[in-house]
């Protein structure tokens, strides 16, 4: 296995509205599984510490823990901020749903990375987007998230650039890893 050697908790977030999808994300399936069992592959050889981050009972046949939005209706930092109030690590690795092509090799990269440095976050980026929601985000940040709620701050690459962040930029070859699929037209394009 290739285990992470620091105490890292990983976070799925599967509480989007799904609205462009018009069906839960984390359920849709590609290549005979859904995209939360290719997620979860690329994950479980790093760590067993998985939480989802959704109310959605659909998602209890996966037996893994699940915990609600602390507030409703905040997006992804709304989600974010749950994962770091229920986390107990130092580092947390939080994903979207909607990513079924996630290595194990870039989540690798990534972790190791971001332990590496004194950065509060550490992002995936292909060098025109960044993907905050590949990222690892470090429990001290909680208190900015909870201020950001409270402001209602909810766009999460702002956020981000005003934290100490570092991007790292995928090589082409492994820009497929980190697309987000949002739609049928781009699952139909998935290879």
């Amino acid at each position: 296995m290739l285990r992470i050697n620091e105490d890292i908790a990983v976070y799925i977030l599967c509480g989007g509205k799904s609205s462009r999808m018009n069906t839960e994300k984390g359920l849709v399936k590609f290549q005979g599984k859904t995209f939360l069992q290719w997620i979860l592959d690329a994950v479980t050889p790093l760590t067993s510490d998985i939480t989802l981050v959704t109310k959605n009972a659909a998602y209890v046949s996966y037996g893994i823990p699940m915990i609600s939005d602390l507030v409703e209706d905040q997006g992804p930092v709304g989600g974010i901020y749950t994962a770091l109030a229920d986390s107990s690590t130092r580092h947390n690795l939080l994903l979207s749903c909607d990513i079924p092509k996630i290595t194990t090799e870039v989540l690798t990269f990534l972790i190791q990375s971001s332990i590496s440095s004194d950065n509060d976050v550490c992002i995936l980026s292909d060098g025109k987007h960044d993907y905050p929601l590949i990222g690892c985000y470090q429990k001290s940040l909680l208190p900015v998230f909870q201020y950001a709620i409270e402001h209602q701050h909810l766009k999460l690459c702002p956020l981000v650039d005003s934290l100490r962040n570092q991007k790292l930029v995928i090589t082409p070859k492994y820009q497929a890893a980190i697309r987000n699929i949002n739609t049928q037209k781009e699952l139909l394009s998935l290879t």
